[in-house]
């Protein structure tokens, strides 16, 4: 959607802006074109891989700030460098890239054979292999439930912890899919039977959630009046928390009776800008991965 999001983010050539999630660097790259002399780009990416795309490709570039971190601390990082309220606008490409599900060794995808890595940032914590060597069956059942929504997460979850107490637990990629298929009864159409649950795995393993829970929290106050959040989701858990974010921020909400004037601390900061927006049949056909994309725009109120 990268159309779109530029479109949503009303690019001034002398302004600043974050790009959280760079990834392969097609959005940080078009904000670039849209900037002059003055403007200024921060890309952020835990991935070490990333990070170093972006150094190669724009490190030269004195309007860029290249930032290793989880978009988590991103505003640590611009308080520090003085521009809390002096963002013009924040992009969120959420959830894994296409250069990580592609790359095997990764180990985020079951349609390529590979380790069972699963780290966004591959330099540091705890991989997929290491997780399920020692979760139990309850807590493992929890994750499947709470981040992959699944309905099997039970019988998954005592599939993998036999298989591991038999000692057969699967190294690799394509070994859990397959237990985790054998573990299911039946088969959803168009869809892989392990499709949720490694999104579950990969989204407690790297703290997704939280992770964007956290940003939220500080948007408001990273954003100049006028400045725009542009959210990309493509599950609902992510996309159902940028949308009650942009919801509770942007509405008055219920008052005591006899309240009057509306109190400072409950003026809405942020309006919210059309509803949520998803890839035209076009993108869709180029980039199938686009289908399950939900757009959503903020802007911050004076």
């Amino acid at each position: 959607m990268l159309g779109p999001a530029l479109e949503a983010l009303q690019v001034r050539p002398e302004g600043t802006y974050v790009d959280g999630t760079y990834g392969r660097g097609g959005h940080a790259a078009a904000l670039l074109e849209h900037l002059g002399p003055a403007g200024r780009l921060w890309v952020v990416d835990r991935d070490p891989d990333a990070v170093a795309l972006a150094r190669a490709r724009h490190g030269d570039d004195p309007r860029v700030t290249i930032v290793h971190d989880s978009f988590a601390g991103l505003g640590e990082h611009l308080h520090r460098a003085g521009l809390s309220g002096a963002v013009s606008g924040l992009l969120l490409d959420l959830g894994v890239s296409s250069p990580q599900l592609d790359d095997a060794a990764r180990g985020f995808s079951f349609l390529r054979d590979g380790p069972l890595d699963m780290r966004m940032d591959n330099s540091q914590g705890q991989t997929a292999a290491e997780w399920l060597a020692r979760v139990d069956a309850r807590t493992l059942a929890g994750v499947l439930r709470d981040y992959g929504e699944e309905r099997h997460a039970r019988r998954i979850a005592r599939a993998i912890v036999a298989a591991r107490d038999r000692g057969e637990l699967p190294s690799t990629t394509a070994r859990l899919a397959a237990l985790i298929e054998s573990a299911v009864p039946g088969r959803e159409p168009g869809r892989h039977p392990a499709t949720r649950s490694f999104q579950a795995i990969r989204i407690h393993l790297n703290a997704e959630l939280e992770a964007l829970d956290r940003l939220l929290e500080g948007v408001c106050d990273l954003l100049e009046p006028g400045g725009r959040f542009v959210a990309i989701s493509f599950h609902s858990l992510e996309d159902r928390r940028v949308k009650r974010f942009i919801r509770r921020y942007s509405e008055v909400g219920d008052l005591p009776p006899g309240a009057g004037a509306v109190p400072p601390e409950r003026e809405p900061r942020l309006r919210r800008i059309g509803g949520a927006r998803r890839a035209d049949a076009d993108e869709v056909a180029a980039n199938p991965r686009a289908r399950s994309a939900v757009m959503r725009v903020a802007e911050r109120l004076p």
